[in-house]
């Protein structure tokens, strides 16, 4: 089981989660949507593809662009197609 809290609260939670480069992806259905914002942010890899962000909100606190996803993965990274991952001070446990 994995989890990805912010300020108190769970933004994704599930058993099922892919692990690229050290972070934890989860999957689409796993993640409250309560919590998330979209942002105009992107950024590129190379072998994964375009990356597009959330900012992450709880209780009027605001972690920009705290979430990513790859809505359209390269065929390498086909596995975390749409699967969110964190960083910025969101704690991932597993």
């Amino acid at each position: 089981m994995a989890k990805a809290l912010w300020q108190g609260q769970v933004l994704a939670s599930s058993e099922k989660f892919e692990i690229v480069e050290g972070n934890i992806y989860f999957p689409p259905e796993s993640v409250d949507r309560r919590f998330f914002k979209d942002s105009a942010t992107t950024t590129q890899c190379g072998w994964k593809g375009t990356a597009h962000y959330y900012t992450v909100a709880v209780n009027g606190s605001e972690n920009k662009d705290a979430a990513w996803y790859y809505p359209e993965p390269f065929p390498a990274a086909k596995q975390i197609k749409d699967y969110v991952a964190f960083w910025h001070g969101v704690t991932v446990e597993q």
